[in-house]
């Protein structure tokens, strides 16, 4: 990392301090910048995402749905890559039916934590270790991509803090697949130092550096396989970017008659390009196998309808913000389905970013750029709320993009919108520390100094707004307590009732020896789970008995606690003699049917 900052920055701006400061102090920071900024980003995340640390063993950030069924994928990918690689997609839950890691998306890439430990406990110890993680890796990202564009570390700070702490996210504090956004910063960051290139001195080919360039592009597969839920939409920015690039380079070439690129960098490039496309491809092939296996897992183009945001919902924060939550409870009661509608990037981005258009260091023409990258950003943002229902738009993509159509929230877009603000706040932010630099330089003299450290201080008001916009009153609910039933129940295990966000849980417990379950949750009903739970809305009987048995079923363990308003209700008054099963009630009062 420590090369990728300091190419685009003048010397004198490797420190906070004047260009007339000490230059041993300037030194000390051109050394120490990189592991001071993942420093400070680790110490940042454990902050600002605080609780989380607190009791990690035991609770989660947001909610028990979400969080646990995450918490288990990493758990059954790192069990399952040490135990037999060839069953990664063919997960114990969903049971009978194959490939049911891909029914919704998935967390690959965290696979290698899922290796460190065992067991229920030390599932959530590493979940609540990776939420607090991505989000320093997020701002680590757009500090380093910032930098390489030619923003003073200022700059790249409440570029940083803005995008990885942005108020939207705290909606998605349970969707580890759409906050785990860091590495599409830093990808972009590596490729850009590889290619030399930034908004503020442009294309420099004395910087180039295909080591760079390689690094970026395997970065950006890493990325993909952290789900393809903003994975694709990186895929295909990275398509474009690369067809822009194309465009420009050939008409260099042709201008000049020798390549802009030398050798080694082209290969860097095309080697970099096969395993990010690889990596993409072994994700959508994995999805598209699921829709083979489960036609009703196909989305229509209903689902985007249903989840595209108003246009207030820009400027509206989730509930979990501490600085606008409760401000805008009012209107954003008002929206249809908040959680995906609540989209504000930060006040203070949008006004940063604003001024960044009129006043930057970076050139005029790659502002225009930003703001048109902004704009169209925002308007895919929208999905069916444009005009002619978002087509041409959001919808447009998703009749003729592969793949566009399964992105069923338009909203998670935002997250461009964001970067791209905080890419032109830097540039605001960088202009303004020139500016203070050249009216307030260091100077012996106690007013001056005293001058000197006030305009200085001035310029942290920025970044403190940011941070403030950051800070979060995310709940951390305990998880449920796992069954005593389950602990000697033979499998494959039907838990009852079998519906709804419990099943998360449930997905959850089974990291104590993965046995095999039909429970489960996504956006469809899959074939044989749904066999499964009509035939067991009668158990204990004779028919259901006899189902569950031809399904493979060994035992069925029921929570009577939750068996309330459900199909299941009926289940404990049912008579369980003359069936050939075994009756046990836990201390727990949970109870495990044998099914001999």
């Amino acid at each position: 990392m420590s090369e990728i900052v300091a190419t685009e920055a003048e010397s004198g701006e490797q420190a906070v301090v004047s260009v007339a400061a000490p230059s041993r102090l300037k030194r000390l920071w051109a050394r120490r910048e990189w592991f001071l900024v993942v420093l400070g980003g680790l110490a940042l995340a454990a902050a600002l995402t605080w609780p989380t640390l607190r009791d990690p063993r035991h609770t989660v950030p947001g909610d028990i749905g979400d969080p646990a069924l995450f918490a288990w994928q990493i758990s059954w990918l790192g069990h399952i890559l040490l135990t037999d690689p060839t069953q990664l997609w063919n997960s114990n839950t969903f049971y009978p039916d194959p490939h049911s890691l891909a029914f919704t998306d998935t967390v690959l890439g965290y696979a290698p934590f899922g290796m460190i430990g065992s067991g229920l406990d030390d599932a959530v110890l590493r979940y609540n270790i990776l939420y607090v993680l991505l989000h320093a890796i997020a701002f680590v990202g757009a500090y380093a991509l910032t930098r390489q564009l030619g923003s003073h570390p200022l700059g790249a700070a409440v570029a940083g803090v803005a995008w990885a702490f942005a108020p939207w996210r705290l909606a998605h504090d349970g969707h580890l697949n759409v906050i785990s956004s860091g590495g599409i910063a830093l990808s972009l960051a590596m490729i850009a130092r590889g290619h030399g290139w930034s908004l503020r001195r442009g294309h420099r080919p004395d910087r180039h550096s295909p080591g760079w360039a390689l690094a970026g592009w395997l970065v950006g597969a890493w990325q993909i396989t952290l789900g393809l839920a903003i994975g694709l939409v990186f895929a295909y920015v990275l398509i474009g970017v690369c067809l822009v690039a194309a465009v420009c380079f050939g008409w260099a070439w042709w201008r000049r008659g020798r390549p802009v690129f030398g050798r080694r960098l082209l290969v860097a490039d095309l080697v970099g390009g096969v395993v990010f496309g690889a990596a993409t491809a072994f994700m959508g092939l994995a999805y598209s196998k699921v829709v083979e296996l489960q036609p009703q897992a196909d989305r229509s183009l209903a689902w985007t309808e249903q989840y595209s945001p108003p246009w207030r919902g820009l400027f509206i924060a989730p509930e979990a913000s501490w600085l606008w939550g409760e401000r805008h409870a009012t209107v954003r009661a008002e929206l249809p389905w908040a959680p995906e509608m609540a989209l504000l990037a930060g006040v203070t981005l949008i006004a940063l970013a604003a001024a960044g258009i009129f006043f930057s260091v970076f050139r005029v023409r790659h502002r225009v750029w930003l703001t048109i990258g902004v704009a169209v950003a925002v308007l895919l943002t929208l999905g069916a709320n444009l005009p002619w229902h978002g087509d041409p738009g959001y919808l447009t993509l998703s009749k003729h993009l592969p793949g566009w159509a399964a992105l069923r929230t338009p909203g998670r877009i935002t997250l461009w919108t964001s970067l791209l603000l905080a890419v032109l706040a830097a540039g605001a932010v960088t202009a303004l520390v020139v500016r203070a630099r050249e009216a307030t330089p260091w100077q012996p003299g106690v007013l001056a100094r005293s001058k000197f450290v006030a305009v200085r201080l001035v310029l942290l008001i920025p970044l403190v707004l940011v941070t403030v916009e950051g800070v979060n009153r995310t709940p951390h609910p305990e998880l449920l307590k796992y069954p005593a039933a389950m602990r000697d129940a033979p499998e494959p295990i039907l838990v009852l009732p079998s519906s709804g966000s419990l099943e998360m849980s449930i997905m959850l417990w089974t990291v104590n020896g993965f046995p095999r379950i039909p429970n489960g949750i996504v956006t469809f009903d899959a074939t044989g789970q749904t066999r499964i739970r009509e035939a067991s809305k009668t158990f204990p009987d004779p028919a259901s008995v006899a189902a569950l048995r031809a399904e493979g079923i060994k035992s069925v363990v029921v929570l009577p606690d939750w068996l309330k308003d459900t199909p299941w209700e009926p289940v404990t008054a049912r008579p369980a003699g003359g069936l050939g099963i075994t009756y046990e009630r836990q201390v727990d009062g949970t109870i495990l049917y044998r099914l001999n």
